[in-house]
């Protein structure tokens, strides 16, 4: 039995040693394992210490975004606190055009619900297919914008948001288009005051941190970076009230006559307060600015002509205080025309000796001409110049222009005469208005602007209040029924103004069917409260004359005002009329 027992284990012995070994594979596949989990903590230690803030990084450039948050734009509003614009908030659609493409049915679904084309959404979608953001279609009514998301969700279109925007909203609108201007995309202004007070009105952006989903769409709001500041409000000297009776009565003549165009500017006399500036034609700042070719300036600052005779009232002011001429001078304009060199200054009819109130009623070229040549020619520069001519204005509206007044050194005597009565001189109805608004103030100009203001500024002499008011009351003849504008008169108020009716120059000199038509004053005209310049521009009608023309804007516009500003009539009533005017102020 043991000898049996040796011999199988001696057996066993052989069978085992004729068996493979697996001991070094077990060695091999162990130190792997080790390797490999040396490898694994490694990893684990390279990335979430050694990499960690550049791994953060990356992850927060795919899944964290910095976004801006629009700032509420401020206010605009009129002298009285009325708001002439504001933004409102409206909704943007935007998408993803790497996830939405641009697949025809998606397609056809999305345009018709944002109501534009499809071929040409189709193809802005394959234009900017690389991009993470484009928008769709920007300033839509929230309730639009609800309905298309609504039509998104239910047909499963990937790669569709909305952005909350502002949107300008212009109340008032063409009637204070000129003056306010415009925002564009951006909510930036692009014209008038929207673009002279953009810093006053934009205020700061916001920011604020976001988290996207993988389609790169806003899921959730992270951190409040920074606040957006509402931009500042700004408040006008412009009365609306004032601004829609201009703007009617301008529009009227220019239809009326046929014109190119007008221009109207109101002004207070003391404080320099633009009441009311409008222009025809206009634009609605609400609607689209494109195809508006020159409708977009604004004329009454951008403009300039030669305004003619409503400059001969400067003229006699400056000659009355340069002691050239007196009130009751007589100056000789017979045989109605003069010869200067080449040149000849004449008036439309033998005038013969008048004196210097006839010679602004009856508007006299040869006897402004007279007076003008008897003046040092610095002495009526200098007065042109302290009035405001050949210098900006300097209220800060856009592409304000200074108009255009020649150095006195440079002169020809023509020149000298002609300046008189206003050819060879370029302004623009602004200019014009303050300048008619200096001799309401007796003599004191008053910087014009178009913000409200606290306090009158502080005012540059120009004439003497002897001389200014002299004027103004030989000025009060020239609506008077022996004068050029009667038809400017206002029932009630004594008003001093003048007529001018200007050839325009052309390539082949002045034109004889060519005019401008303007009237220029103030009322009342023993205590003047407001100044107002009417230009109508090419009436193509069968009158042309300012006092025709223009003069019955001026009445119209300045009744109104009077009476809006609750100004004390000072004009003689007949009986009846008196006792309709104290019923009318109870």
């Amino acid at each position: 039995m043991a000898a049996r027992r040796a011999k199988r284990a001696r057996q066993v012995r052989r069978e085992e040693k004729s068996l493979p070994s697996y001991a070094g594979r077990r060695y091999t596949v162990l130190a792997l394992f080790v390797l490999a989990g040396l490898a694994l903590v490694w990893r684990a230690v390279d990335q979430q210490i050694l990499e960690k803030d550049f791994l953060q990084s990356e992850g927060a450039d795919r899944y964290l975004a910095r976004v801006d948050v629009p700032a509420h734009r401020g206010l605009i509003t009129d002298r009285r606190g009325d708001v002439l614009a504001l933004s409102t908030p409206v909704s943007s659609i935007a998408a993803n055009p790497r996830v939405l493409g641009t697949d025809t049915q998606r397609v056809l679904v999305l345009a018709k619900a944002l109501d534009v084309d499809a071929e040409g959404l189709r193809r802005k979608l394959a234009r900017y297919a690389q991009k993470y953001f484009i928008y769709l279609k920007r300033r839509m009514p929230p309730a639009d914008a609800a309905h298309v998301m609504q039509v998104v969700k239910a047909h499963k279109i990937p790669g569709v948001h909305v952005e909350r925007e502002y949107k300008r909203y212009y109340p008032a609108g063409e009637v204070f288009g000129h003056v306010l201007g415009f925002t564009g995309d951006n909510d930036r202004g692009q014209e008038g005051l929207e673009l002279a007070y953009d810093d006053v009105l934009r205020g700061d952006t916001g920011e604020k941190l976001v988290l996207r989903d993988g389609r790169r769409q806003v899921v959730d709001d992270v951190e409040n970076i920074r606040s957006p500041r509402a931009g500042n409000h700004l408040a006008l000297s412009i009365d609306q009230r004032l601004q829609f009776i201009a703007y009617r009565e301008l529009k009227a003549a220019v239809r009326r006559h046929r014109a190119v165009s007008g221009s109207l500017v109101l002004l207070d006399v003391r404080s320099g307060e633009v009441l009311a500036m409008v222009n025809q034609p206009s634009f609605n700042p609400n609607g689209s600015r494109s195809n508006r070719a020159g409708q977009l300036r604004n004329r009454a600052v951008t403009d300039v002509f030669e305004p003619g005779s409503t400059m001969k009232p400067f003229t006699v002011a400056a000659a009355l205080d340069a002691g050239v001429i007196r009130a009751d001078s007589v100056i000789d304009t017979g045989p109605g025309y003069f010869s200067i060199g080449a040149a000849q200054v004449k008036d439309s009819k033998n005038l013969r000796a008048i004196d210097v109130a006839t010679i602004l009623r009856r508007s006299s070229n040869v006897g402004a001409a007279k007076i003008a040549l008897a003046m040092d020619r610095k002495a009526l520069w200098r007065a042109m110049d302290r009035l405001g001519f050949g210098s900006s204005v300097d209220t800060g509206f856009p592409g304000e222009v200074p108009g255009q007044l020649g150095d006195y050194r440079r002169w020809a005597t023509i020149d000298h005469a002609t300046l008189s009565f206003g050819y060879g001189i370029a302004v623009t109805t602004l200019q014009l208005a303050q300048a008619y608004a200096t001799l309401a103030n007796d003599g004191v100009r008053v910087p014009a602007t178009l913000l409200k203001a606290d306090a009158a500024p502080a005012g540059e002499r120009v004439f003497s209040a002897r001389a200014a008011r002299a004027v103004r009351g030989m000025l009060e003849s020239v609506v008077s029924d022996g004068g050029t504008a009667p038809e400017a008169a206002v029932m009630g108020y004594r008003v001093a103004g003048k007529t001018g009716t200007v050839k325009k120059i052309g390539r082949d000199g002045y034109s004889d069917d060519r005019y401008l038509a303007l009237f220029a004053g103030v009322a009342p005209a023993a205590r003047p409260r407001v100044a107002m310049v009417v230009m109508i521009n090419e009436p193509r009608g069968k009158k042309y004359y300012g006092g025709q023309v223009a003069g019955p804007v001026f009445s119209a516009v300045m009744a109104e005002t009077l009476r809006l500003l609750n100004v004390t009539p000072d004009a003689a009533l007949e009986p009846a009329l008196r006792v309709a005017a104290s019923g009318a102020a109870r």
